[in-house]
């Protein structure tokens, strides 16, 4: 016999812990206040610890009760992603949990995925969303895409990275902001309003580095979590944002963003799909895998004869 809870009272206790309410819980999972005082009397019992503590406007979490209620959640929350997994799938085929840095998940990745379902009909691909890297045990996916240099990806504890593609980053900008200049140097955008990327601090400076031009304000200006916030905001004519050009295509061909000045930063961030080492020879994941690496070129494509 494993030495667990019954789950409704660990279902009772992450509720009441997230809301540090017995009231609120008991609203949120359709029983009464006191069906869920008694089940996390009864986990406490069997933890032999106290999770909650008494106070005049409620009851507030313990040092041990919030460190439990921090472990609980997150598997609570793999389960539910296991019972929704096995639902999808309907007991055929595999399926992958995929983190991905958002705007090449929506921009690039989703577009391509129809192709991805007819070359593996069985396989079922989740995606959340992750900007920065993380420990593949704590959060239950099975693979993620990222982008990073060589040096970042080396440093990913317990994983493999394979290149898919390099990241060569643009300034665009709107066509009615481009209009007050003529053709725009690297000096002019220098002087124009810049859009910053909060997870790519540098890229500025980077790039004007490169150009070989002093830029005083290469920090100035507002940031932006993600790529398409960015790329939103240069359409608005914001200011000249410095992106992937791959992840502003649609803006590019329907005239709502152009080039600003086409000189590309080369450097030595790619985009990779990264697995955990204990997964590396999953077949459902070397199928994914090996499909990116096809659809970003780094695979050539089998023919047929």
């Amino acid at each position: 016999m494993r030495k667990l809870p019954t789950f409704q009272s660990l279902q009772c206790f992450e509720a009441a812990a997230r809301h540090e309410s017995y009231t609120r819980a008991a609203a949120e999972l359709a029983l009464t206040q006191g069906a869920v005082s008694r089940r996390i009397a009864s986990l406490e019992g069997f933890l032999g610890v106290s999770l909650f503590r008494r106070t005049r406007h409620g009851v507030r979490l313990t040092e041990e009760g919030a460190a439990y209620a921090r472990r609980i959640s997150g598997r609570l929350d793999g389960l539910e992603r296991d019972t929704l997994d096995a639902m999808a799938r309907q007991g055929a085929g595999g399926s992958i949990r995929l983190a991905s840095v958002p705007t090449f998940a929506t921009r690039w990745l989703v577009p391509r995925l129809p192709a991805f379902a007819r070359d593996y009909p069985n396989i079922t691909v989740h995606i959340e969303t992750r900007t920065r890297p993380f420990l593949f045990a704590e959060t239950g996916h099975d693979a993620a895409l990222y982008a990073g240099t060589a040096t970042q990806m080396a440093n990913w504890p317990g994983t493999r990275a394979l290149p898919l593609m390099r990241e060569d980053v643009v300034p665009v900008a709107s066509p009615t902001l481009l209009s007050r200049r003529a053709r725009w140097t690297p000096a002019a955008i220098a002087k124009a309003p810049l859009l910053q990327q909060t997870t790519r601090p540098e890229a500025w400076r980077q790039w004007f580095a490169a150009m070989g031009v002093e830029s005083p304000a290469a920090l100035a200006g507002p940031r932006y979590e993600l790529f398409s916030m960015t790329a939103m905001a240069a359409v608005a004519g914001l200011g000249v944002a410095l992106v992937p050009r791959m992840l502003v295509v649609p803006e590019l061909a329907r005239g709502e963003l152009v080039v600003a000045c086409d000189n590309p930063l080369p450097g030595d961030r790619h985009y990779y799909v990264v697995v955990p080492e204990s997964r590396a020879g999953d077949p459902t994941l070397q199928a994914f895998s090996t499909w990116l690496q096809r659809a970003t070129g780094v695979v050539a494509t089998p023919t047929d004869d």
